[in-house]
């Protein structure tokens, strides 16, 4: 159980820097994004499987605003869900980083050309609404040398606890008390992003604090992160210790796959964690992973949802049918 709970917490550590770091920079690069939307059809492909492919929701929640200003095709949105992890991908990168490199570049090509083939077939866009309104986040100045020491002297609790938050899990990373207990490339990585993290809670303004870092990330995400991490690794410790139910996952693959797409149709972040840690411990293939991964696409398409649930239940089942037949083919190949 130590070892669950230890796992599960320089997991949601690492998940919460690295939150900290893409939202900061999420923040400074969005307008750019969005003004370099290219005309033609396949830059679209492109450009919405790049920001679904970015870890977290903000890329995914774009492409829904994009499309709902009439910016981009329900291929393009296909693309990005596809692309997408949502929170998990922060999990991924922290728990199998090579593996979880090599499945976001699938997922990008996978959701590019889904979305292409997907335009081609349905010629039907989808109820949109022109007046939904995209929240102007860039244009936020991050850094004012002149407002810190005042920020400070104001000191709020936001930052107070965020920055003790911080400066105990890097003790605790740097003592081997939490994480690694020796000296490598994960203990490294992590204190450095731990380091940026600090400098951008120290020297934001504060709406940006508030409404980005407290309220969105260490509020609304790394909560939730910890408790389907520690629970997906709890459950994953009791079916391969306790119950020996590995050997039977691992012999009804098919099964397995069909529930794990069936799974990623739920418009949630956490679900896919519990298929992260089965190919971890080894009780699937790498190709029933890819599939969750295709199907689920964390909290990416609840804009969408109160937009047009028609266009959503619509981009749903061709992820689904994209995912059972991605992870069928990896299935009947041997991986």
């Amino acid at each position: 159980m130590q070892h669950v709970f230890n796992h599960t917490l320089i997991i949601t550590g690492f998940v919460f820097v690295m939150m900290l770091v893409i939202e900061y920079v999420n923040v400074l690069t969005s307008g750019a994004l969005q003004k370099r939307l290219v005309r033609s059809r396949w830059g679209q492909y492109a450009l919405a499987a790049l920001l679904g492919v970015t870890p977290g929701c903000l890329g995914a929640f774009m492409v829904v605003g994009l499309y709902s200003h009439q910016m981009l095709t329900v291929g393009a949105v296909v693309a990005a869900m596809i692309a997408t992890s949502g929170d998990e991908a922060f999990v991924m990168f922290a728990m199998i980083p090579y593996q979880a490199l090599l499945i976001h570049i699938a997922l990008f090509v996978i959701g590019t050309i889904a979305g292409a083939l997907t335009d081609l077939l349905i010629k039907n866009q989808g109820e949109r609404c022109t007046g939904l309104e995209v929240h102007d986040n860039f244009q936020c100045q991050l850094f004012a040398s002149g407002e810190i020491l005042r920020q400070w002297r104001e000191l709020s609790a936001a930052r107070g606890i965020l920055t003790t938050i911080l400066v105990v899990f890097m003790i605790g990373i740097a003592s081997g008390q939490i994480g690694p207990t020796e000296w490598n490339w994960i203990r490294i990585t992590v204190l450095a992003l731990s380091a940026v993290s600090l400098w951008i809670v120290v020297t934001v303004p504060e709406h940006f604090l508030e409404e980005h870092l407290w309220n969105h990330v260490a509020r609304q995400h790394v909560p939730r992160i910890f408790l389907w991490t520690f629970g997906a690794l709890l459950l994953m410790h009791i079916l391969t210790h306790y119950l020996q139910l590995e050997g039977l996952i691992r012999e009804n693959c098919w099964i397995v796959l069909l529930i794990a797409c069936l799974v990623g149709i739920i418009p949630e972040s956490g679900p896919h964690l519990v298929f992260l840690t089965f190919y971890v411990e080894g009780a699937i293939p790498i190709s029933i992973l890819l599939a969750s991964s295709i199907v689920q696409d964390g909290h990416g398409m609840l804009p969408l949802l109160a937009q047009s649930k028609s266009a959503f239940v619509q981009i749903k089942l061709i992820n689904l049918a994209v995912g059972l037949a991605v992870g069928a083919a990896g299935l009947l190949l041997g991986f």
